[in-house]
């Protein structure tokens, strides 16, 4: 191609790149003076909050009783700064405004939720070990808590929902959606931060599993690999779009065991202490305390609960 042709290309490129028909829906207007979210800041957040959840396990390995107030100390205020500036870019995201920038208020806004997200550190580690004696107690190949804690996928990837949930709680856009699909990519387990999980949460293996935004799962839950909770449908409404923030995604009550490769669908209750086989779909309620068995995908009496 010759350099006068070359040119001509790309100047054809840059107008029509530029033309506002073709970027419709997928252009985000910037203000100069608003933040934008960055992958890479949320992933060096939720590492800080990962050294704040499990000290020892994650960051300075050489942590001890006599230094741990100061190394959660100096973590504490690393994951502040980096909270207060992604939330206040979750906040400016979707003013679409070019010439007014980042409020005041709104700073003062992400400023308040990320001391909110802080001082809900305690009770998010209090889950979480919950969680890590789930994983240790229902693996017989897990040797100590350690392990699960430095090795699981799951662990990782029910850590940063439920960081990526409580955000959400507290009304941050964005960005909890931003911090479980990171976990997403890492591990292959979807959780969507909307999900309400309870304690004693385990997720055997895990590639595969996908729980939706509307799930409710109850306390001493356990999911093998490739379990899809999901929804059954989408009511649409007037102009043919789908309604959101519908309930739409299972319930899971109290000590429910859903083996691999099943599939819950639509807003359906499996009942507490049932079991649900592998390989089965499943779009009806399930009485608490039944066994659900891929051959017959019925209830029956005699079934014997196998691992995998």
């Amino acid at each position: 191609m010759q350099a006068g042709n070359f040119s001509e290309t790309l100047a054809n490129v840059v107008r029509e790149l530029s033309d506002s028909k073709s970027y419709q829906g997928l252009f985000h207007r910037h203000s100069d003076d608003s933040p934008l979210p960055s992958s890479n800041t949320i992933h060096t957040l939720v590492e800080e909050l990962r050294v704040l959840l499990f000290p020892g396990y994650f960051g300075n390995s050489a942590v001890n009783s006599r230094t741990i107030t100061y190394h959660i100390g100096v973590h504490t205020e690393k994951a502040y700064n980096l909270l207060k500036s992604q939330i206040l870019a979750g906040l400016c995201f979707y003013d679409t405004d070019e010439d007014s920038g980042c409020t005041d208020c709104q700073q003062k806004e992400a400023a308040k939720i990320a001391v909110e997200f802080l001082a809900s550190l305690p009770d998010l580690r209090r889950i979480l070990a919950t969680d890590v004696e789930a994983m240790y107690n229902g693996d017989p190949a897990a040797h100590n808590y350690g392990e699960v804690i430095s090795c699981y996928p799951a662990i990782r990837a029910i850590t940063n929902y439920r960081i990526a949930h409580q955000l959400l709680t507290l009304g941050v856009p964005l960005i909890p959606r931003i911090i479980t699909e990171q976990a997403h990519s890492e591990t292959g387990i979807d959780i969507h931060p909307g999900a309400q999980i309870g304690h004693s949460f385990a997720i055997d293996h895990g590639t595969g599993v996908v729980i939706g935004e509307t799930c409710v799962i109850g306390n001493n839950v356990k999911l093998y690999q490739g379990v899809t909770l999901g929804a059954r449908s989408f009511p649409l409404d007037a102009e043919g779009k789908p309604i959101k923030g519908i309930p739409r995604h299972p319930i899971l009550e109290d000590n429910v065991i859903i083996y691999s490769n099943a599939t819950i669908l639509g807003r359906i209750t499996i009942g507490k202490g049932a079991t649900v086989g592998g390989n089965i779909w499943v779009t009806e309620d399930v009485r608490p305390g039944a066994r659900i068995t891929q051959n017959r995908a019925k209830e029956i009496d005699n079934f014997k609960n196998y691992a995998i």
